[in-house]
């Protein structure tokens, strides 16, 4: 049975609306043809393991007592540290979701009119989906009072990040050439400018 933590009732309310958002997104924009397919299979092993480490090993954590050993205790201000965190990551999940549009794909895949996005968030960072994963990762450090469900995420973000992004970005080279090389002039990857130059939309 599930414990009624506070900062476990909001990493659970959090992770139903993260799965809400891709949900809805997955469905909108699934029968969108792609022509170009650069996903390979370590590439779909680390959306599983991106998957196992947000949604997968917390659950286990949250309603089993399989990770009990892994427990320690969190200081009382971590709740006040993670939801914000929480709350701030889903809405840059679903707004890099929405400004993509059509032009989103769970794995490295290009549409047959794939456009270059730059405006809304990504005006002000080149992979705000990352960044939010990145800041979902850190709240369930700070609500998830487990050594293995906690760092999970953590760990396994980053290895997508280190691993994926290389890859992402030479295919966004080959696709769009210079006007992707001076997007990233313009667009840090993950935390924006301190003042950021207009982009035109």
């Amino acid at each position: 049975m599930i414990n009624t933590d506070p900062a476990h009732v909001v990493f659970l309310c959090g992770i139903a609306t993260y799965l809400a958002i891709r949900a809805a997104f997955q469905y909108r924009f699934s029968a969108e043809k792609k022509t170009v397919r650069n996903s390979t299979a370590s590439d779909r092993l680390l959306i599983v393991l991106v998957a196992t480490g947000q949604v997968v090993l917390p659950l286990v954590f949250l309603f089993t007592s399989w990770l009990n050993k892994a427990d320690y205790t969190l200081p009382a201000f971590a709740i006040w540290v993670g939801t914000p965190l929480m709350v701030a990551a889903l809405w840059l999940f679903w707004r890099a979701h929405a400004d993509l549009g059509n032009c989103w794909s769970v794995t490295l895949e290009l549409n047959h009119d794939h456009r270059l996005v730059t405006h809304g968030v990504y005006q002000f960072i080149r992979h705000p989906m990352y960044a939010s994963f990145f800041g979902l990762a850190l709240s369930q450090v700070f609500l998830i009072n487990n050594a293995l469900a906690g760092w999970a995420a953590m760990v396994s973000v980053t290895l997508l990040y280190v691993l994926r992004i290389p890859h992402e970005e030479r295919m966004m080279l080959e696709t769009f050439g210079d006007e992707y090389r001076c997007y990233m002039e313009r667009a840090h990857s993950l935390i924006p400018r301190w003042r950021a130059s207009p982009v035109e939309r």
